[in-house]
């Protein structure tokens, strides 16, 4: 099993991209969220482990789990409301986003029991890591978990009107790679995050994954090997998901191989790294063809 940890929210879309006074509609989203729905669609054996509102907004992203046949046993919930994503959306697709999370449930997350060990990797990221006091609740299952032999998957999805003291982030993120196996991020969050991927790389993870948005994704592995692959062309209804759904594609498919591992990943071939990486793209494009964040389902790719 794989499990996804990290916030669900509320994104606010607007229905006429560029136009900041549109009417919104309300989707469920959230980085981690949307991660482990496109797992779900994939098919794979995926859980979700956060703290989630008992409003309505809440009960709607519940229920949006139970039906993509995502696991809520490791749900919490709480009285307080669901978080709000109010998105911009420009008019190449790219969005933009601030945030309502002042007393959310998703900040109050607590920190779980051991997983049982059927599950074989956690994924984290974006806003759960940012927004204490659950950030560190989130830091701690991570520690433990890797502690423990588990793959861990980080991608840390930068909000920067979030963080309030980006060299303190820095530092917490650096904090982070020993317990890593995987990290993916893209170009602008590595040109933020400030340093370089052989420096990473030598901290803690056994592969980086960067994506350059239309123009594809590459992979840098510890050995010093670099393989790349194209994005898929497609008519873009805007970006929101895409970086969720690379995430729940590589897990996806390096399950599907057997290589949920650090020393696997250390030693995969590039010609298998082309294919799980293709496999990515193509799922990030159908996910960039529909408005909002709706990844494809097995079937389709």
């Amino acid at each position: 099993m794989i499990v996804v940890a990290g916030e669900a929210l509320i994104d606010l879309v607007p229905l006429t991209p560029g136009d900041a006074l549109a009417p919104m509609a309300p989707v469920r989203g959230g980085g981690p969220y949307n991660t482990a729905v496109a797992l779900g669609r994939l098919g794979a054996d995926v859980a979700f482990c956060s703290r989630v509102s008992t409003d309505a907004f809440g009960e709607a992203l519940v229920r949006g789990l139970r039906e993509e046949r995502v696991g809520v046993a490791q749900v919490q919930r709480g009285p307080e409301p669901t978080t709000l994503a109010v998105a911009s959306v420009g008019a190449d697709g790219s969005a933009a986003y601030t945030f309502h999370a002042e007393g959310s449930a998703d900040r109050l997350f607590a920190v779980p029991a051991p997983f049982p060990s059927t599950v074989r990797a956690l994924s984290f990221g974006t806003c759960s890591l940012v927004l204490e006091p659950g950030a560190s609740a989130y830091e701690e299952v991570m520690r433990r978990e890797a502690g423990r032999g588990v793959f861990i998957a980080l991608d840390p999805n930068i909000r920067a009107g979030l963080i309030p003291d980006a060299d303190a982030y820095r530092a917490r993120f650096r904090s982070w790679l020993p317990y890593v196996s995987l990290l993916k991020l893209s170009e602008e969050d590595a040109q933020w995050l400030g340093s370089d991927v052989g420096a990473w790389l030598a901290a803690g993870p056994a592969a980086v994954v960067v994506t350059r948005g239309g123009q594809g994704l590459t992979v840098f592995t510890r050995d010093g090997r670099e393989i790349s692959v194209p994005g898929v062309d497609v008519e873009v209804a805007d970006t929101i998901g895409a970086g969720d759904t690379v995430n729940a594609a590589l897990l996806h498919a390096l399950a599907e191989r057997g290589l949920l591992s650090a020393e696997d990943l250390a030693v995969l071939p590039d010609g298998t790294w082309a294919q799980v990486l293709a496999f990515a793209a193509r799922a990030a494009a159908v996910t960039c063809s529909r408005a909002g964040s709706e990844p494809p389902y097995s079937n389709e790719l």
